[in-house]
């Protein structure tokens, strides 16, 4: 079937068996060799020069975290959690590895002296990467040399701040240009960190024969981060920035002044449809000054701003590629300005590689499967680039009129090269005014070695498949890897300078490795790709350092010791089965707790003591819940008074296995291992309180002291149900979820009915059961005022901290309900010596404090009164504590 261009080109080179713009074999043989492989010897010099420079200033700067953080195995909770916290210990795989965002961009770039055969190397450098490090190379006799500063480090140029340098991008400045520039200006440079834009000009001294680089100012966008930063090709001063909000400023050189060093960009008025919640990615400039290219994760946009109305097209959008890339998750990932002209640009998404013309929207010009992973990194170069330097010219009119991109990714150490061109095939003598303007795929796309040392055979990739499956899940294997961070390609001229001409031609390449070392490695052009590299095969894949960590000389001097725990518990828990875990395990050895005599008598007594001055016992003078609130002093959540009602229903022989003596827990944890293993606990305090002890301090105790629990909650409950005699336990309608969700509408109910609210009459579940007409539970006093407060905290609540979608922006609303207990009001008459009591007058809650009572003296109730006018003075000015003090009825004393 024949086909128009236009209809070929939506058929992806790679997608199908048919690519009706691919010219392959053996069509393609006048486009000579499109293969290229790492000379093993760069240079035929006695002494190679694969190594430039090697220095710790050249390696990332990099603040890893560690691995094994508990943020990996934390998710929270059901709002019905029985844990005190947020968060609970699940298993559950480590999130996304946010180390790759250090590896997403080159990080070396090269810039040429028009006139003289010498080249600079950026690049980000400093503790933080948040300075500018260069150096020069000179090129003289045929060898390299480097030119670096006095202390023979590289050169540093400084952007005046603490942060990481994420982008450098350079531009050379013109022959005609140069010629008439006093101050030898050979090109700019621009450095973008997060939040902002700094501009550099590169000089060279020719009577110091070095280079420096003059700070010429910055922009900091405060609000939002920067996205893209670019030079223009057109106009040498100019250059286009985007931030991640879709804005877009225009720089100009010439327009800054020298007195202020912050610089002062047009903002482009660019009117933006339904851009709210889209990733911005990178802007270019297109053929004319003021048309630009900007993508965006879902689309890529033309602006134009010739006229006095901005004027936006698109063109091209995701949902065109839906034929091949299919998935849900496909998006837009890199953009760069390609070739013949201004008007390509090419454009990679998540699986595939675009050619696109801006004279035709929607409509690409070519199209690859790219089978890279995640590709950050795209640069269209000429073929002639990349095979210069070569004995004949068989090939010379195809390199001439070729184009290559090379798409790649730094972090997984994957680089392919796609080759274009003219869809007529080449001869040797043929005319090029009558090549055809259409384009074609030259030949399948091909994998190029960066880092000169991957060896792809058989039995290298098999290593290397097996060396990642034995690393753990959290450790990154490139981590431990020397891989390539930055590269560029030398120019033909200078190229030519170093080595002898290769069969069908080559390029020169200058890599930055991620153990600091730069190194220049030649390729050669060739019609099949080398698949085996003898001098590769034993370092193809080493996992054995660590080179992108701070490695120490010194070896780890103390002898090394595993415990191992079994969280069998724990992982029925997490997955809901903990009731009938507890069942098999107590069945195959049931003992009854109340046959067993206590563990320790003091323990025993202690717990009594402080049920007992709690309200519970087995002589209790008031109901449970009753209790319970009456435990309340300082502000605590709805939800651990919940808890509190559960803890408090337990046996006091059950409590027992959750709380003992500190001497006993150091012999039960020497009966099971003889390398006695520090376990911590906390000390029940001394203030009356129920379980579990809230309030307690976390400093050392000594063997007498009363520690726990040591046994979780949800474990005793199961227990007590078990004991109890429970029918649901094995079938699984036991929940301690369930349980702890009745308690929690218990307590919410009688919250509402003794407690006075803020924010109103409080709502509750419509299941809540009011316990006024239960003469068991009955509220002891509820004739008098009611001495609680029932109040949400300004984080909790939605009105303070904005709406997200008419819903709080805390999601856990088990915890944001807070009750206290109001104070009594005391007589403002004050005796010669008072106690702690004296402050309860400042507050609308009742103050507890855990330390000896202590009468205030004259001398000290001067201080106080003196700090009482400043509180009161502040809390007077402070508005929101007035209002909550009117709506809490809370009076404040004088």
């Amino acid at each position: 079937m024949e086909l128009s261009h236009e209809w070929k080109s939506f058929f992806p080179v790679g997608g199908s068996t048919v690519s009706p713009l691919l010219l392959s074999h053996p069509h393609s043989l006048p486009l000579g060799p499109l293969f290229f492989n790492p000379n093993p010897n760069p240079s035929p010099n006695p002494n190679p020069l694969s190594l430039l420079f090697s220095s710790p200033s050249l390696a990332p700067a990099l603040h890893l975290p560690p691995h094994l953080l508990p943020s990996r195995f934390l998710l929270s909770s059901h709002p019905s959690s029985i844990l005190p916290s947020t968060a609970s210990s699940l298993f559950t795989p480590p999130p996304q590895n946010d180390t790759a965002s250090s590896f997403l961009h080159n990080r070396i770039h090269l810039l040429y002296h028009p006139h003289l055969p010498n080249a600079l190397v950026f690049f980000p450098t400093g503790a933080n990467d948040h300075k500018i490090g260069f150096f020069l190379l000179t090129f003289n006799h045929g060898q390299l040399h480097t030119r670096l500063d006095p202390n023979g480090d590289v050169f540093l140029a400084s952007t005046g701040s603490a942060h990481r340098i994420l982008r450098i991008s350079v531009t050379p400045v013109a022959d005609s240009c140069l010629l008439h520039d006093p101050c030898n200006v050979i090109g700019y440079l621009l450095a973008t960190t997060l939040y902002s834009v700094h501009w550099f000009s590169v000089k060279h001294d020719s009577i110091l024969d070095r280079p420096s680089v003059v700070y010429l100012g910055a922009k900091t966008f405060k609000i939002c981060p920067v996205a893209h930063a670019c030079w223009s090709p057109h106009i040498l001063e100019e250059s286009l920035v985007l931030l991640e909000t879709g804005q877009l400023f225009l720089f100009d050189l010439n327009s800054h002044g020298c007195s202020d060093a912050a610089f002062k960009g047009t903002r482009l008025k660019v009117p933006w449809n339904d851009s709210k919640n889209k990733v911005w990615l990178s802007c270019e400039f297109s053929w004319h000054p003021r048309i630009f290219v900007v993508a965006r994760s879902d689309a890529v946009f033309l602006v134009d701003l010739r006229l006095k109305e901005c004027s936006v097209s698109c063109l091209m959008k995701i949902q065109t590629l839906r034929m091949y890339a299919p998935d849900e998750n496909e998006r837009f990932l890199a953009l760069s300005r390609a070739a013949p002209d201004n008007f390509y640009f090419a454009l990679a998404s998540t699986t595939l590689l675009l050619l696109c013309d801006v004279r035709k929207p929607l409509l690409p010009v070519l199209q690859w499967i790219h089978g890279v992973q995640e590709p950050c990194f795209m640069s269209v170069v000429r073929l002639s680039e990349l095979r210069s330097h070569s004995r004949g010219d068989h090939f010379k009119l195809a390199s001439q009129t070729g184009f290559c991109i090379m798409l790649g990714s730094f972090w997984n150490c994957e680089f392919n090269i796609f080759c274009y061109g003219s869809i007529l095939p080449f001869r040797k003598g043929a005319i090029t005014s009558k090549i055809n303007p259409n384009l074609c795929a030259w030949e399948l796309p091909v994998e190029i070695n960066l880092s000169g040392r991957e060896c792809h055979c058989g039995g290298c990739l098999l290593r290397k498949e097996f060396s990642k499956d034995a690393i753990p899940e959290w450790i990154d294997w490139q981590l431990k890897k020397e891989i390539v961070l930055g590269f560029g390609i030398l120019r033909n001229d200078l190229a030519a300078l170093l080595c002898e001409p290769d069969e069908n031609g080559g390029f020169t390449l200058i890599r930055l490795m991620s153990s600091g070392r730069l190194e220049l490695q030649r390729y050669h052009a060739s019609a099949l790709q080398a698949t085996s590299m003898e001098d590769c095969h034993d370092q193809a894949f080493c996992l054995d350092r660590h080179l992108l960590y701070l490695e120490s000389d010194e070896k780890y001097k103390f002898p090394k010791a595993f415990h191992y725990l079994k969280l069998d518990y724990l992982y029925a828990y997490a997955t809901g089965d903990l009731a009938q875990f507890l069942v098999k395990k107590l069945e195959k050895n049931s003992i009854d707790y109340q046959d067993k005599e206590p563990l320790c008598a003091e323990v025993h007594e202690l717990l009594c003591e402080k049920l007992n001055a709690c309200g519970f016992g087995q002589s209790r003078s008031c109901p449970a819940i009753t209790s319970v609130f009456n435990d309340i002093k300082l502000p605590a959540s709805l939800h651990e008074v919940a808890l509190r009602r559960l803890w408090a229903d337990l046996p006091i022989e059950l409590l027992q296995l959750a709380f003992f003596s500190y001497a006993e827990c150091h012999e039960v944890i020497g009966d099971l291992d003889q390398n006695r293993v520090a376990l911590e606990f906390l000390a029940v305090p001394d203030l009356p309180q129920l379980p579990p002890f809230f309030l307690r301090k976390s400093s050392p105790h000594g063997n007498h002291d009363i520690v726990g629990p040591v046994i979780p909650f949800p474990v005793l409950l199961v227990l007590n149900e078990f004991w109890d005699g429970c029918s649901n336990l094995e079938g699984g309608e036991f929940s301690v979820e369930a349980e702890l969700g009745l308690k929690y509408k218990e307590v919410m109910q009688v919250a509402g009915e003794i407690a006075v609210s803020v924010y109103g009459p409080t709502h509750l579940d419509d299941h809540a059961v009011s316990l006024a007409d239960d003469g068991e539970e009955t509220w002891v006093g509820s004739s008098k005022p009611k001495s609680f407060l029932l109040y949400h905290p300004g984080a909790f609540n939605s009105s303070a901290t904005g709406h997200v979608q008419e819903k709080s922006v805390y999601s856990d609303t088990v915890y944001d309900t807070f009750i206290s207990h109001v104070p009594e009001k005391k007589s403002n008459e004050q005796t010669e010596s008072v106690g702690q009591e004296i402050f309860d007058d400042l507050s609308p809650v009742e103050l507890r404090f855990d330390a000896p009572v202590k009468k205030l003296e004259p001398q000290g109730l001067k201080a106080y009164n003196l700090l009482k006018r400043q509180m009161s003075k502040w809390q007077e000015s402070f508005d929101s504590y007035q209002e909550f003090c009117i709506q809490s009825r809370f009076e404040k004393t004088s």
